[in-house]
């Protein structure tokens, strides 16, 4: 799986921590993980936690990551604008528990976390045990396990019935915003490096390429 790392600005002198800790789990399973920043609270382009949806959106439908790993101080407000997007299902976890179970039953393709409530002491083991239990195994697994079937069906009823029908495609949702702003929060060297290392061919991928002009 590979894995990517979104930091928002007011969180963002946490990536190299977040970073670290986030490889060292995703190596023991044979994970891959990008960083697509923020690097510091002090880097020149900045990413509120409104558009980290944008770029989590980008990021898995053109094949870049399989996963995405982001938060902000709370958690909240990154999940809900990953969650905008069709094709970013998001979960919160602030806790092993809360991955574990997300992992298993939701069985999302993004996960976010609160970097700034209660992260002090011993917070660096809560992330890590944090993305063990999320990583640990394959995601849809079940709990119970004996749920795993009716678990299944109900993820596939909610994607397909309710949020497949009630959000824009997202080729449709990117040429729907305001084209300058998009091209400002994509055009950073780690992005167009990571795009044109990982992206895979198709409509969202050839438009972004002509939108940075690569």
């Amino acid at each position: 799986m590979r894995i990517a790392l979104i930091n928002e600005d007011s969180q963002a002198d946490k990536n190299k921590l977040i970073a670290e800790t986030l490889c060292a789990v995703a190596d023991k399973y044979g994970n891959t993980v990008d960083n697509y920043g923020m690097y510091a609270e002090t880097d020149p382009h900045q990413i509120n936690y409104i558009q980290v949806g944008v770029i989590a959106s980008v990021i898995l439908e053109t094949g870049m990551a399989d996963f995405v790993v982001t938060g902000c101080g709370t958690g909240q407000g990154a999940m809900i604008s990953c969650n905008a997007f069709k094709n970013v299902v998001c979960g919160y976890a602030s806790a092993p528990l809360d991955a574990y179970l997300f992992s298993q039953i939701n069985a999302g393709n993004a996960i976010s976390i609160p970097f700034a409530q209660q992260f002090g002491w011993g917070s660096e083991v809560n992330l890590t045990m944090l993305f063990e239990h999320l990583f640990c195994q394959d995601f849809g697994g079940g709990y119970p396990r004996r749920f795993a079937d009716e678990e299944k069906i109900s993820r596939v009823k909610m994607y397909t019935d309710i949020k497949y029908c009630s959000q824009k495609d997202v080729l449709d949702a990117l040429t729907s915003l305001d084209q300058e702003d998009l091209k400002k929060l994509l055009d950073y060297t780690e992005f167009k490096d990571l795009f044109k290392k990982h992206a895979k061919e198709g409509e969202v991928t050839a438009f972004i390429r002509t939108l940075l002009a690569l």
